[in-house]
């Protein structure tokens, strides 16, 4: 049986694993160790803002290791999860299907996503449990056309106790994350290695045949070759990259970030930050807008020095340009004119809502720019179609997560990237059964 390596255990690499073994001898290797939920109380950090100690957002590593924050050039937070079960544990648990880009250079993800419905529980039914002000700001949003749409969340929201720390990792076993694939991967003999960061890959000794013979990953002070047949990178936007490059395996000099913003203002009781992360959805034709308790903004950001109970807060996630890239010791991303007059357009929609809330627009403040959606330096074009394989790849080299995007969705890309994985998955069978 051949041996698979997948590098991430992410959205595309828990799909990879879950579909290919069995059929294939597979192996993940993931940077980092088992999730564990953040389970500090909001008022310890509220008492702690108060000290001005809270003054990096890189600190939240400390309580919370499985999330990632790099800044920019321009202050932007970069944030990814480095944990088993990858970004897919600190997510909103999104089911938004987003592959127009996709279909426009012939991509047809039909079958994958009726297999992804057929596997996860989606559904909406979190709308029963919305508080008065989320009903609120929905009705608000329809009365003005913005046509709102509940948004689609994979999980058991039965099940939901009203906590508000999706995206700190769920403690109660609503929301759905990569694991439920990676125990699947597992069950049926898949093995992982934790704590191992992929460094480069090797290639064929023989340097005649365009192809790849392993991973050197490093376990604390070690660095060892693991041999595979085939090899899938699912290290995200920002892992994939660099490993590539260290690989001398080139990229395109671009990356999209998918940038999000929040417009808050103070409101007494509201209580948003104990609601369903992201409970509906307003499309732009660049952005989303969605009301979202931002917790790094309220960590971190001096304007946002309230009770957590007393914050009203929408957000604007932002569908960027691709002015940005990764190197083998650096990520640059800036935002670009367009995107910040984007962005300012989202803004004054958002505060026009707060408005109708009765909140006055002098009072209300933005919270942090972060961003946690990279991709787009191996994109996917209409000669990969079919077999979502880049000619810059050796032939026993696959991609399966963000990277191969075209353009920024601006909008929460989970569930696409494991139905582009799938494909992936498909395609590796097809070569190599």
């Amino acid at each position: 049986m051949k041996k698979v390596i997948v590098i991430g255990s992410g959205a595309g690499g828990a799909t990879i694993a879950k579909e290919l073994q069995g059929k294939f001898n597979v192996t993940i290797i993931e940077e980092g160790i088992d999730f564990k939920p953040f389970t500090l109380s909001l008022k310890i950090f509220e008492n702690l803002r108060k000290t001005g100690l809270l003054f990096n957002e890189k600190f939240i590593q400390i309580p919370f290791p499985a999330l990632r924050i790099r800044k920019t050039e321009d202050k932007m937070s970069l944030i990814n999860g480095v944990t088993v079960g990858g970004t897919t544990t600190i997510s909103t648990g999104n089911a938004r299907r987003v592959d127009n880009d996709l279909k426009k250079i012939g991509i047809n993800l039909d079958r994958e996503f009726v297999e992804l419905y057929n596997e996860i529980p989606i559904k909406t039914d979190h709308q029963k449990r919305w508080h008065d002000i989320t009903k609120t700001l929905f009705q608000i949003c329809k009365r003005t056309g913005l046509d709102p749409i509940p948004t689609p969340k994979m999980g058991n929201y039965e099940k939901c106790t009203g906590c508000g720390m999706c995206v700190l990792g769920c403690t109660k076993d609503v929301k759905w994350d990569s694991r439920k694939f990676l125990k699947i991967a597992f069950d049926n003999g898949s093995n992982i290695i934790k704590g191992c960061r992929a460094l480069n890959l090797s290639n064929d000794p023989a340097k005649k045949r365009n192809k790849v013979t392993g991973v050197y990953a490093k376990s604390g002070l070690y660095t060892k070759f693991y041999p595979a047949d085939i090899i899938v990178l699912a290290a995200g936007g920002f892992g994939t990259p660099q490993i590539l490059l260290n690989s001398k395996i080139t990229v395109e000099p671009r990356l999209f970030v998918d940038p999000v913003l929040c417009v808050a203002a103070k409101l007494s009781e509201c209580r948003q930050f104990q609601e369903v992360q992201m409970p509906f959805i307003v499309q732009k034709e660049h952005f989303i807008l969605s009301p979202y308790f931002d917790y790094i903004s309220f960590f971190f950001n001096k304007k946002w020095r309230l009770p957590s109970k007393d914050i009203i807060s929408l957000m604007i996630k932002l569908a960027d340009t691709p002015e940005g890239s990764v190197s083998q010791k650096k990520i640059s991303k800036k935002l670009s004119e367009l995107d910040k007059k984007r962005m300012d357009y989202g803004i004054n929609i958002c505060k026009d809502i707060l408005y109708s809330l009765g909140l006055k627009k002098e009072n209300m403040f933005l919270g942090t720019i972060n961003a946690g959606h990279p991709g787009g330096m191996l994109p996917l074009t209409e000669n990969e179609a079919e077999s979502f394989h880049n000619k810059n790849l050796p032939e026993n080299l696959y991609v399966a997560d963000s990277s191969l995007f075209p353009d920024s969705l601006g909008n929460p890309p989970i569930f696409t990237i494991m139905a582009m994985a799938k494909r992936v998955s498909r395609a590796i069978s097809d070569k190599y059964l």
